[in-house]
């Protein structure tokens, strides 16, 4: 087993299908709700058995409590770009996989916006971290968006399904992209790569019923897992939502469909 197998099955720590909780949200848009005390939402991921949170380099020390055999597994963020930003799209590398070594990460990851005019360099950034990754045994999460100016670009099956293959092609070991709004059309997606594929939790949604089902369409369709955001740390109580989800990963029936949705309403 080479060390970028054993990190992989650290990161898959609880089953075959990967609960990733991405609290990097701050660089871009700044310290929003759910992110102000990020120990104590560390903590409530913790509780929730999500496998891995995802935080750039500046912030691993506040949540080590919450890290470890017994705890989240780290993915250090390595691009960046703001919302105060000419273009918020194009993403710039602002650290490196010796750097997430140092720190004690299980993988790192990358975001790249496919049809935005910063496409070229942060094809060249997610394949030269490949390289480095390949060279370190560190596994790599490529997060792949399709930002080309049209809404409905960024659903779409057809380019969803092209971002995926790119990002295995280049060299990722897990992709995450958007849900394309069908099983029907993400077994597409999925059917395409031979890289877990897992779901962006995408923007805030109106209900968790709505999130849940997204979760449930998503693995009948060959996602292996999912990577959930605000929909999580903006919840009244994410640790209790944490656990739904994972029990929904885990193939575990819950008592009775009105536990998705008693009490945890947005």
């Amino acid at each position: 087993m080479t060390g970028k197998q054993i990190r992989l099955k650290r990161l898959f720590k609880h089953s075959d299908r990967l609960f990733i909780a991405p609290m990097d949200h701050g660089v871009t848009v700044g310290p929003v709700q759910g992110l102000t005390d990020m120990p104590l939402m560390a903590g409530l991921i913790r509780a929730g058995r999500a496998d891995a949170v995802v935080v750039h380099k500046g912030l691993v020390n506040q949540i080590t409590d919450c890290l470890g055999a017994n705890g989240c597994e780290l993915i250090v963020h390595l691009s960046a770009s703001t919302s105060l930003a000419p273009d918020p799209n194009r993403k710039e590398l602002v650290s490196s996989v010796e750097h997430a070594i140092r720190l004690g990460a299980t993988a790192v990851s990358v975001h790249v916006n496919l049809g935005s005019a910063g496409e070229p360099a942060m094809l060249k950034d997610l394949g030269m971290i490949a390289d480095s990754c390949a060279s370190w045994s560190m596994p790599l999460l490529a997060m792949m968006y399709v930002r080309d100016g049209n809404k409905e670009s960024e659903y779409d099956p057809a380019k969803i399904k092209h971002a995926a293959r790119l990002a295995e092609e280049v060299g990722a070991d897990i992709v995450k992209v958007n849900y394309t709004g069908s099983a029907e059309t993400f077994a597409e997606v999925t059917g395409a790569v031979k890289i877990p594929v897992v779901i962006a939790g995408g923007p805030k949604m109106s209900s968790v019923n709505e999130l849940l089902d997204m979760i449930e369409e998503s693995t009948a369709a060959g996602a292996r897992g999912v990577a959930i955001g605000r929909n999580l740390f903006q919840h009244p109580d994410p640790a209790r939502l944490a656990r739904i989800i994972r029990q929904i990963l885990d193939q575990k029936p819950l008592r009775q469909r009105s536990e998705k949705i008693a009490i945890i309403n947005f």
